[in-house]
């Protein structure tokens, strides 16, 4: 008799929940971030740093442009894919779309370092080694875009842990280490970048070997079908303009600041913004963990039944709502004391920081749209919140800049984000008719309101301590107000999908 293999399950909210716990813990390392720049800052001086975080800005927006959109692409096309040899085709198509343009744009930049030295403002004492660290640290662009691409493959493979090695041990830990010991040895401006680079090159090598467990890398050495090749290229180029609009909102407005501020004030400036976006991530992770999770899981739903994805995208909106809520709540209501960390200057950042951490929240909770539309929708939709967002921002910043400044800026950046997130919701909604709205959404999302205004109220009364107490309580306060938007704020269907971990913190 012929065994009949059981027909493949639809994910569902159980494999969300565990996705995107180990997603966020992948992407703790932009938690590590918050920790390791006030220590850039003490080593190597806020212009110094804020260079530095031009230049990191400058080489983040090229290679989302450069790598052709493989790292989304990546996650339509592998979920679909028949086997190993499709797969390993697809990852090859990546892999030469996506470093060919980078390795270009990297030899072109450090041959002209000069020249795109003379149009950055920096402090006197880096202006003597601007040029031979554009010409060092643009290599962190090929580095950068290999890393992007391998990790982006292992998630399509539904492997979301083996990046917390990557992002926290290599790509973190490494660089503070190192950021530290070329310090300590009177490295000056170029210390930085050099363990920004050590640190990526050290990551790919690890990514490498991470790729071979799940791909099989003799078959992408050996390429692959025409067909495949043009479903890579496609998936990636209709969401390309998706992608460069992201990483705009994200790393073109240091870049701008220091354009249009003279001297070292601009490099300040650019470090100012580029500090309250950083600390603004944290609800970023939230997102990106949602997002990196939904984007295989709902390309792999859709070929059974688009309910499936309806329902793995209300859950993942109302855990987004529990979780965010209070982050941002203590962020804010302890933004002045965080700020404490890098400086008195850095208080200057405050109303940036606010605004920038409360439209995270806006994105977070709208962002699982996106990644959905990515890779269910047509090629050409999320072109829409894209181009529209990217005008609202341009037309704001027309009006508020360069006389507003940095709060000028966090408007206009602010109100593009709020725009690009939306409009994919309302597509969902009007082209493939899902949406998170259904219950209990509003039951998630009135607790937790409800916690996040406490938690910001009783920030506010602890404004007289010090800095670190009003930090440590705030860490108390976040843990606290997780738990009981999680325990009052999710059904009891949302708990059982949360598995072990509703257990383990009680939450049933």
């Amino acid at each position: 008799m012929s065994s009949v293999a059981p027909p493949e399950l639809p994910p569902g909210s159980r494999q969300v929940a565990k996705g995107a716990g180990t997603a966020l813990l992948a992407r703790a390392g932009g938690v590590i971030e918050i920790v390791s720049q006030p220590l850039y800052v003490w080593l190597f001086g806020l212009p110094t740093y804020g260079l530095y975080m031009v230049l990191w800005s400058a080489v983040n927006l090229i290679e989302n442009i450069a790598d052709l959109g493989m790292t989304s692409a990546l996650q339509r096309v592998v979920p679909q894919a028949r086997d190993d040899a499709e797969r390993a085709a697809a990852l090859r198509q990546a892999m030469l779309l996506g470093l060919g343009p980078c390795i270009l744009i990297a030899l072109l930049a450090s041959l002209g370092a000069h020249w795109i030295a003379g149009a950055l403002n920096v402090a006197a004492k880096d202006r003597d080694e601007l040029a031979t660290g554009i010409a060092i640290f643009a290599w962190a662009l090929p580095f950068w875009a290999y890393v992007e691409i391998a990790t982006s493959a292992l998630r399509a493979r539904k492997a979301f842990g083996p990046e917390i090695r990557l992002r926290v041990m290599w790509e973190q830990i490494l660089r503070m280490i190192a950021a530290t010991m070329l310090a300590a040895f009177g490295a000056g401006t170029l210390g930085l970048l050099i363990a920004h680079l050590c640190s990526l090159a050290i990551t790919c090598i690890f990514s490498t070997r991470l790729l071979a467990r799940y791909y099989r890398l003799d078959l992408v050495l050996r390429g692959g079908g025409p067909s495949m090749r043009a479903k890579t290229f496609y998936a990636g180029i209709s969401v390309l303009p998706s992608n460069i609009v992201n990483r705009l909102f994200s790393d073109a407005p240091p870049l701008v600041l220091n354009l249009i501020i003279p001297g070292a004030a601009g490099a300040s400036a650019a470090g100012l913004f580029a500090i309250a976006r950083k600390i603004a991530s944290g609800v970023q992770l939230i997102r990106q963990a949602f997002s990196y999770v939904m984007a295989p899981l709902a390309s792999e739903a859709v070929r059974h039944d688009i309910r499936h994805v309806a329902e793995i995208y209300g859950f993942a909106t109302r855990l987004t709502i529990v979780v965010a809520t209070p982050v941002v709540c203590t962020i804010v209501g302890g933004g002045r004391a965080l700020l404490g960390f890098f400086g008195p200057g850095a208080q200057a950042a405050y109303l940036a920081l606010a605004l920038l951490t409360f439209i995270r929240l806006i994105e977070a909770v709208a962002g699982q749209a996106s990644a959905i539309q990515s890779v269910i929708s047509r090629y050409h939709h999320p072109l829409v919140g894209s181009a529209i967002g990217l005008a609202v921002s341009l037309a704001l910043g027309a009006l508020l800049l360069p006389e507003g400044g940095m709060d000028g800026m966090a408007i206009a950046v602010s109100a593009g984000i709020t725009v690009s997130v939306v409009t994919p919701m309302i597509q969902l909604w009007h082209h493939q008719h899902i949406h998170p709205f259904a219950p209990p959404l509003a039951r998630a999302a009135i607790v937790s309101v409800a916690v996040g205004v406490t938690i910001f109220l009783v920030s506010e009364v602890l404004s007289p301590f010090h800095h670190t107490v009003r930090a440590g309580i705030g860490v108390v306060l976040l843990i606290a107000g997780i738990w009981i938007s999680g325990r009052l704020g999710l059904s009891h269907d949302d708990k059982l999908a949360l598995g072990k971990t509703a257990r383990k913190l009680r939450l049933l």
